[in-house]
């Protein structure tokens, strides 16, 4: 299996129709071997029967019907799941994405990225609710991950399987995916999509999502920076608060020996105590962190390095 595709479904019954035959007139045009993984992410009106009977009709697609709503990173995670392909391309089920732009992102795969990541430079939505929190975002999700993209939110993307088998998502984290796989040392690159507004239905996004997306972002940085050290964050921020408040106890100590100063009536006294008290539960804290971390790792036999390749090595010698 060259490719798989995955999309996420929920209530496009109108719409998934015109992209399955978009999808079979572009992709029966190349000498790819493919399937289409359609995952319903509990929709409430008939894609579910649409699906089902697309899927009786042609043996590349596949449907993947989850019990509830999930959110639409659970529903990429389960595509990526049951993914056979080598190549995994995700993209939306509301026509959004143009499916055209599929083999271009494969063939730069094939000039040997490991992600593919859509930028939606004349992107069809309304200005206030959808595009200027997305370039709000982006700009700061680039900064602090340091993995410069102009659209972190198009879900046309395209990655290697053993890139998408290795990460594993939560939250609203999908759209993280090309800055989480940058942990592994991947190479990736961005490349102009075609974008379309949208012919059926409604959107399932607004700017409620950006506070979600904030968060999630938090988690990320902490998990591209300190996943493995813990307490270098911890440590460093109750190294720091323990250690002003000490001074700040020294100073007024040696003034009230040596100068008379009462401390009675001193609410910096107070704030001494309180951060060196601060100071203790952040390093306690990193130190159980690590502990975790530690667990985490070794239970799970989970890899702290992803190797590319191994040059200079037969298979006779490693048996």
């Amino acid at each position: 299996m060259d490719i798989s595709l995955v999309i996420p479904i929920f209530n496009e019954e109108e719409n998934i129709p015109l992209l399955y035959a978009e999808i079979i007139e572009v992709l029966n045009a190349t000498d790819y071997q493919y399937e289409m993984i359609f995952v319903d992410d509990g929709s409430s009106d008939s894609s579910v029967k649409v699906l089902e009977n697309l899927s009786k009709e042609d043996e590349k697609v596949v449907v993947i019907a989850l019990r509830r709503n999930f959110g639409q990173t659970a529903a990429m995670s389960a595509g990526f799941d049951h993914a056979r392909g080598e190549i995994i391309v995700s993209m939306d089920g509301d026509l959004q994405n143009d499916p055209h732009d599929i083999p271009y992102m494969v063939a730069k795969i094939n000039e040997g990225y490991d992600v593919v990541t859509g930028w939606r430079h004349d992107r069809k939505d309304p200005f206030i609710s959808r595009k200027l929190p997305s370039m709000l975002a982006n700009k700061l999700i680039s900064w602090l991950t340091g993995v410069g993209l102009h659209d972190y939110g198009c879900t046309l993307k395209a990655f290697r399987h053993e890139v998408t088998e290795n990460i594993h998502l939560y939250g609203e984290m999908h759209r993280f995916i090309p800055a989480i796989a940058s942990g592994m040392g991947i190479s990736f690159t961005e490349v102009k999509v075609n974008h379309r507004a949208r012919r059926f239905g409604t959107s399932k996004y607004g700017i409620s999502r950006t506070i979600r997306v904030v968060l999630d972002l938090m988690t990320v940085k902490f998990l591209l920076s300190y996943a493995t050290r813990p307490l270098h964050v911890f440590g460093t921020v109750g190294v720091i608060s323990a250690g002003i408040g000490f001074l700040m106890a020294l100073v007024m100590t040696l003034q009230r020996f040596f100068a008379g100063v009462g401390l009675s009536d001193r609410p910096l006294l107070l704030l001494a105590v309180l951060l060196i008290f601060m100071g203790v539960q952040f390093v306690t804290m990193g130190l159980l962190a690590e502990l975790i971390v530690r667990t985490y790792h070794e239970s799970q036999k989970k890899p702290i390095y992803f190797v590319r390749r191994i040059i200079g090595r037969s298979s006779e010698d490693g048996e």
